[in-house]
């Protein structure tokens, strides 16, 4: 009797992580992530003088030494929680369809490639695929970076799969739930500040002037949030961080935001990044670590982060919801 084949096959995407935290594996990471036209769209000519010439010189090191600040025995934080939120979700769609659906994990840069997870995918029989990069909000640089990178890795295949794929999931109500419940419990246990800062990785204002809908997206996550926790317009603010480059981008700035803030005689802030699926380089020490010190060192008295959604159940339940919605016609 032949081996029933899975109904499809779900393969999570985040940015991706350097493989240790040094110079030479940083350059390399970074070598891969900034030369694509997705994240930075410079004349190719001028930017390759400019990242191999200047910043793959200079960033590797003090990027090494932040990494090596959030690192664990088991690795960098995006993998570790990127690898416990592909278990949870492998356990979670198995319970609920009550088969084995396949789940990898791939990172648009660096590993695990799109080409080990097609081999996984391909042992497994799968014929149907459907692909959710861990990006609520939708942006070029992110969202569109991981079907530019799934597109390069099928192109040699020669049987593709069907594929469906998960652009967004900014308002998802699930989604919107499990931020609030997240808040919540930070409260419960840890008091509540006078103001609420929902801060977002930024991209170049130019980018939103050209279509990217992100930052939009971003605010209206931020709205709905508010709403689910019945915030006052006085009580949250939605802010956009981690700008590269000397360009404008998006505003408000959550660095010059929280000094503002601990200038003005805000003493207590409460800082969440709803962004980010997974606790990161962006969160455990940009925020934890570097804005805190913008906020105290301007007059601020308590700073306290609200970790990412991580592989919490009620994130993971969002997952089974969206991969239940996206999969209609695929289980019969």
């Amino acid at each position: 009797m032949s081996k029933q084949l899975p109904p499809f096959g779900v393969l999570i995407a985040n940015l991706g992580t350097p493989e240790a935290p040094t110079p030479s594996a940083v350059r390399k990471y970074l070598a891969e992530f900034l030369w694509d036209k997705r994240v930075v769209d410079t004349a190719r000519p001028l930017w390759w003088l400019i990242l191999h010439g200047v910043i793959l010189r200079i960033r590797p090191g003090p990027v090494s030494k932040a990494y090596a600040s959030v690192w664990s025995d088991e690795g960098s934080p995006l993998m570790v929680n990127s690898l416990k939120q592909k278990e949870s979700l492998q356990q979670a769609l198995n319970h609920h369809f009550d088969c084995d659906i396949p789940v990898a994990l791939t990172m648009t840069y660096g590993e695990p490639s799109v080409e080990q997870a097609g081999k996984y995918f391909r042992d497994s029989g799968v014929d149907k695929l459907l692909v959710l990069p861990l990006y609520p909000q939708y942006s070029s640089s992110t969202t569109a970076a991981v079907f530019d990178r799934l597109a390069r890795g099928l192109k040699d295949c020669p049987h593709l799969p069907a594929v469906r794929f998960v652009n967004e999931y900014h308002q998802n109500s699930l989604y919107i739930d499990a931020l609030a419940n997240s808040v919540k419990d930070h409260w419960a246990e840890n008091g509540r500040g006078e103001k609420l800062m929902m801060s977002f990785h930024g991209i170049p204002e130019r980018y939103a002037e050209q279509g990217d809908p992100y930052p939009e997206q971003c605010r209206a996550t931020a709205r709905a949030l508010a709403e689910a926790l019945e915030l006052t317009e006085e009580q949250w603010l939605c802010t956009f961080q981690s700008r590269f480059g000397r360009e404008e981008w998006v505003k408000p700035y959550t660095d010059f935001t929280l000094i503002e803030w601990a200038k003005s005689g805000l003493k207590r802030v409460d800082v969440i990044s709803p962004a980010f699926s997974a606790d990161c380089l962006e969160t455990l020490e940009e925020l934890v670590v570097e804005n805190r010190k913008y906020f105290m060192d301007a007059g601020g008295a308590e700073y306290h982060y609200i970790p990412c959604l991580n592989d919490r159940e009620d994130h993971i339940d969002m997952m089974v919801n969206l991969v239940d919605s996206n999969t209609l016609g695929w289980r019969e």
